[in-house]
């Protein structure tokens, strides 16, 4: 799928890429509306019918990804939340056998992500995956979403990569879309973000269906 000798640098995406999206998507559709309604005395539909307008209306910004937004907005504390249910945060499979091939194929493996610090600190703790990355980028530290454009610029001030030679994987559309607008060469999305869910007919992009997918993985120099 991959020629490994022309890549360099390895972009990931944290959630539904490395990350099963099942934490998230049970998180905000399920947890936060039962949280909700028993903060406001609703049953957990109307709940919904109130919370998922106001989660659509500002999807795919920074706020969107925002727990601190969210908590004053909710008046909840989101990341308490978060903790609730932090059992159901778990790495997709073969994702640390991919990393640790990357890493010793001398690939730089950068973690990119729109999670907020705060979700991002969470799942890092839980999963002991920031070992494997050379670095680890956060959205909120440009204050730009994947999901423009201009995102890519920031990050190739923070950290320098050739278009050619940079491969990223997302799950997101809309991102892999900006990072195709801005040049980056080697695409790859994901067909099931979500473990819990079916598989997507994804026919924009390349896709994987699971990182063993992409192995092996070899240095350029390997035969």
């Amino acid at each position: 799928m991959i020629n490994w000798t022309q890549i360099e640098t390895i972009l990931l995406d944290m959630d539904g890429t490395l990350l099963d999206l099942n934490f998230d998507n049970y998180f905000w559709q399920t947890h936060v509306p039962t949280r909700y309604a028993e903060k406001h005395g609703l049953d957990l539909e109307a709940a919904k019918q109130i919370l998922f307008p106001r989660f659509r209306e500002i999807e795919g910004t920074m706020n969107w990804y925002c727990v601190d937004h969210w908590t004053r907005e909710l008046g909840m504390d989101i990341e308490l939340l978060k903790q609730e249910v932090d059992h159901l945060i778990a790495v997709h499979p073969h994702v640390i056998d991919f990393l640790i091939a990357a890493q010793s194929a001398d690939k730089r493996l950068v973690l990119v992500t729109n999670a907020h610090g705060k979700s991002l600190r969470l799942k890092m703790k839980r999963t002991k995956l920031g070992k494997h990355f050379d670095e680890i980028i956060c959205a909120h530290d440009f204050g730009i979403p994947k999901e423009n454009v201009k995102f890519w610029d920031k990050l190739q001030a923070r950290e320098p990569f050739e278009k050619g030679a940079t491969l990223l994987v997302d799950d997101s559309l809309a991102v892999l879309r900006s990072a195709k607008q801005y040049g980056i060469e080697h695409l790859l999305a994901v067909h099931k973000p979500d473990s819990r869910q079916s598989s997507r007919n994804v026919k924009e992009f390349a896709a994987i269906n699971h990182f063993s997918d992409l192995m092996p993985i070899h240095h350029p120099t390997d035969t």
